[in-house]
């Protein structure tokens, strides 16, 4: 598939630039299907894309035309694929609005500058809102044309079958459909006839070299109301902005906006406060989905991050929707979901599995003080890292799984790793012991080490009656993974 997608692009690059393509580099994946290349040929760049839904990849080739006609900040495409299914576009380098606040989401302290591309990040969206909805057939929109109450009710039902159900609440269902049914009024009520970027967030805003904001991955975009926009963005789980931050940058929003939506401050954050919830419960429904029900452990990490978005929210009541309040305060006190929900728990075993890099941390230190457990080293297996196209990508992205498994050297040397740790943890389950420590270390802590701990962590998961706590040392990335109760 790697191939014929690079032979493709590189007719496509061709037919854009007049260039023979020299280098072709697969990208990090994204969390979409679709696949990314860099093509190059001198100081000529762009990108291309190889998509797996025509409809998906016809909609953001016409959103793109549409917005850079009329001067917006978005990628132009250049060339597209008979068949629909690749397509070339500009390069707007490597940095996201999310590795720019990097410091500021990660140490709680923030510089002028990460606050700076923020306000440069608000104050560009009225444009895409607005002037992008002018002539916009919202008909090619996909996979819908606007936000209605089918697809509202359908996210709604998202967070309760994919995450609400899963947390163990007991649920009177007539009364939160009920609820339910209330709140997609109150959204819809409130409609502004602009464009719906959707998934408008920190990942999907990049920065050229003069520090100005540009707009890509729009494709799911549709008619619908503003506030939504501002919801994902500022509320963003792992963004993680104060909300003292939160309250500049609505102002922001509200004046970059006042000769398109001429709302006050206060009237403007009692409807945004609708979609802050609204937001959030898609959010945990997504990661529901991706953690819980299609088995990423990565996916679980925000969720604390989503939570604590969930529970300022409620400081002030949801009067109109009560049920719901009750429900949700419920939520956010539960302990599986905290910030500190490794911490042991009376009776349950819980087993620490990490990965790391032999070159850069070295083996991690037990924190519970017990020593011993086990340390596996993984530098024998056939390294993924020693490939340009891999080099960029961690051990639980698709490419790198692929390329482990289809090697087969790290699937016979888990097995032996399962029999081990399974009798351990057997044992120390039978002798009430609290911790059992599981290290995997390779040279970079990045591919198979990742690999190696994601694939355990998942096993003790579906096996056994104990609480994993998964930490991905080198990219300060932690999952804990509670008991199956069922």
């Amino acid at each position: 598939m790697e191939d014929y997608d690079s032979h493709i692009l590189a007719k496509l690059f061709t037919d854009a630039t007049g260039m023979n393509a020299e280098t072709i580099t697969r990208l990090p994946g994204a969390g979409s299907n679709r696949r990314y290349y860099r093509l190059t040929s001198g100081n000529k760049s762009l990108i291309g894309v190889a998509g797996k839904v025509v409809a998906e990849n016809e909609a953001f080739i016409y959103l793109s035309r549409h917005f850079a006609e009329k001067g917006l900040p978005v990628p132009k495409v250049y060339a597209v694929s008979i068949d629909r299914m690749h397509y070339i576009q500009d390069d707007l380098g490597d940095t996201a609005l999310f590795d720019l606040i990097k410091s500021g989401r990660t140490t709680g302290k923030w510089d002028i500058n990460e606050i700076e591309a923020l306000r440069q990040t608000v104050k560009a969206l009225p444009l895409i809102q607005w002037q992008g909805a002018e002539g916009l057939d919202f008909d090619k929109c996909y996979p819908i044309p606007a936000m209605d109450r089918t697809s509202v009710m359908w996210d709604l039902n998202y967070f309760k079958y994919c995450f609400l159900k899963s947390s163990g609440i007991e649920i009177d269902e007539p009364e939160l459909e009920s609820d339910f049914e209330r709140f997609t009024s109150m959204l819809l009520s409130h409609n502004t006839d602009t464009f719906m970027y959707r998934d408008f967030q920190s990942r999907n805003v990049m920065f050229d070299k003069s520090g100005h904001p540009w707009f890509i991955d729009f494709q799911g975009g549709r008619r619908g109301p503003v506030y939504y926009d501002v919801a994902s963005l500022l509320w963003q789980a792992k963004a993680r902005i104060p909300s003292a931050i939160r309250e500049e940058l609505i102002d922001c929003y509200i004046e970059a906006s006042r000769q398109y939506f001429p709302v006050g401050g206060k009237p403007f954050r009692k409807n945004l406060r609708l979609f802050v919830l609204f937001r959030t419960l898609q959010v945990l429904g997504a990661y529901g989905f991706r953690g819980y029900i299609e088995r990423k452990p990565h996916f679980l990490q925000s969720i604390p991050d989503a939570i604590d978005n969930l529970k300022e929210l409620l400081t002030d009541g949801l009067p109109d929707l009560p049920y719901m309040s009750k429900l949700l305060a419920q939520l956010v006190s539960l302990e599986k979901f905290s910030h500190n929900s490794c911490q042991p728990e009376p009776g349950i075993l819980t087993v620490h599995v990490n990965s790391f890099g032999f070159k850069k941390s070295g083996i991690p230190d037990d924190p519970t003080g017990n020593g011993g457990g086990y340390v596996f080293d993984c530098r024998a297996i056939h390294n993924p890292g020693r490939y340009e196209q891999y080099r960029q990508l961690m051990g639980r992205d698709r490419e790198v799984i692929e390329f482990l498994e289809n090697d087969g050297e790290i699937t016979h040397f888990l097995k032996s790793v399962f029999a081990l740790v399974d009798n351990s943890v057997e044992h120390y389950i039978k002798r009430g012991f609290t911790d059992l420590t599981v290290s995997f270390g390779c040279t970079g802590g990045q591919h198979r080490s990742v690999y190696s701990a994601e694939k355990l962590a998942m096993h003790l998961h579906e096996k056994y009656p104990c609480r994993v706590c998964l930490s991905h040392i080198e990219q300060r990335i932690k999952t804990v993974l509670n008991p199956n109760r069922e």
